[in-house]
């Protein structure tokens, strides 16, 4: 074997200027598209992160039921045996309780249907960051009796901080939720339909505003990192049994899954085109290496080599090609993708302001995710292993006589 191997290695290196365009040419290949999977699946990172942390989170618990009709009279009971039953499962960040309903707010004149969300103002911090995004007034804590409102909610009621703000609506078990609270803050949203009209109290008092005492409508489950989301969601969903559902953020957020498959689509197609065009030419350097030599294969099987070995040293052949290029397209591509996961590319005009009304920062990250390599380089050992079929069935086929007679 190892005969073979110098043989092949050889081989290749007899006509230098077409290895070394093939090489090239695999190199700038995969170069390409490791920058551009790198920036995609990246920039999915950074767009699930951005979503699901500034209000979701990674998973819901909520009675089971809840989520198809959104009622509030489907709570649970917000106990400290369940917190800590859904926190010892392993890479649970965090689980923090939430009561959400709706309302009528209302200023002197004017009034708004809104959403009105009792949070724990500490933990729910943590995780979505509310008290970097207030523009006015101060962020809440749990001895707070007053509300922090949206911007927009603010401009359209005409009201600011240290302003009353009033709201009825239907609370627990068909009973009537009125109150009247002392704006706090206002909180500037990204998401501009969240943005104009939201509404966040402290637990405790929108527990009494809604009669819902030591109720709420869900826990929300911060992970260590988005990638153990089914194992944590199948571990919670046997832990809990039938009494609760456990949604994971692509069922709460169907949308947001539809917008990444279909950019995800486009990523591939790209890479699809890219890689056709780059298989035409290490086809065609596969084919003239064996054109070029059939007189010399027809050499060889007349004095008594066998046709499988023949075949072993243009397979190792193609193979060295396609590994030489994988090496030196990873060994120039960590290194940019690390450059550039350090400096990342932050973008502005219009471009940035679509990504700042979905509540995602406007900037390309990239992912040093090891899927990104050993794709690319399964791709190419793909395309080579198709491409050898034309030059092992060449020789097999051969006839010596007739190679030798006809490439004198």
């Amino acid at each position: 074997m190892k005969t073979l191997l110098k043989l092949a290695w050889r081989n290749i290196w007899r006509n230098k200027r077409r290895t070394i365009i093939t090489v090239s040419s695999i190199f700038f290949a995969v170069l390409l598209a490791l920058f551009m999977r790198s920036m995609q699946l990246g920039s999915y990172s950074k767009m699930i992160i951005d979503s699901v942390e500034s209000y979701s989170g990674y998973i819901q618990v909520h009675k089971a039921g809840y989520w198809e009709d959104k009622s509030i009279n489907d709570l649970i009971e917000l106990s400290d045996s369940l917190k800590n039953a859904i926190e010892s499962v392993p890479h649970v960040k965090n689980a923090f309780p939430r009561l959400e309903t709706t309302g009528l707010a209302a200023s002197e004149k004017l009034n708004k249907f809104s959403m009105i969300i009792g949070i724990n103002p500490e933990e729910e911090d943590k995780m979505t960051r509310l008290s970097e995004k207030i523009i006015e007034g101060k962020y809440l804590t749990s001895e707070s009796n007053g509300v922090i409102i949206s911007s927009g909610l603010s401009n359209f009621l005409k009201l600011g901080v240290n302003d009353t703000i009033v709201f009825i609506g239907q609370g627990y078990h068909g009973s009537t939720a009125v109150g009247k609270y002392p704006i706090e803050g206002i909180v500037k949203l990204a998401n501009p339909k969240m943005d104009k009209g939201m509404v966040y109290m402290p637990l405790q008092v929108c527990q009494t505003y809604s009669g819902a005492e030591k109720l709420g409508n869900a826990f929300i489950i911060v992970l260590d990192n988005f990638k153990y989301v089914p194992e944590v969601q199948a571990t919670l969903k046997q832990g809990l049994g039938e009494k609760y559902e456990v949604m994971n953020w692509e069922e709460i957020q169907p949308e947001l899954v539809q917008i990444i498959l279909a950019d995800n689509a486009g990523g591939v197609i790209m890479l699809g085109i890219l890689y056709i065009v780059i298989a035409f030419g290490i086809f065609g350097t596969i084919m003239m290496m064996t054109i070029e030599r059939l007189k010399e294969f027809g050499v060889l099987v007349a004095v008594g080599m066998h046709k499988s070995r023949l075949m072993i040293i243009v397979i190792i052949e193609a193979l060295l090609i396609g590994i030489f290029g994988i090496l030196i397209s990873f060994g120039a591509g960590i290194p940019l993708l690390l450059i550039m996961q350090q400096y990342t590319i932050q973008l502005t005009g219009d471009a940035a302001d679509g990504m700042l009304k979905m509540g995602i920062e406007p900037i390309i990250p990239f992912s040093l995710d090891p899927v990104i390599f050993y794709s690319q380089g399964l791709a190419i050992f793909l395309i080579v292993g198709i491409c050898i079929i034309y030059p092992l069935f060449k020789i097999k086929f051969l006839n010596p006589i007739y190679a030798i007679k006809s490439h004198r």
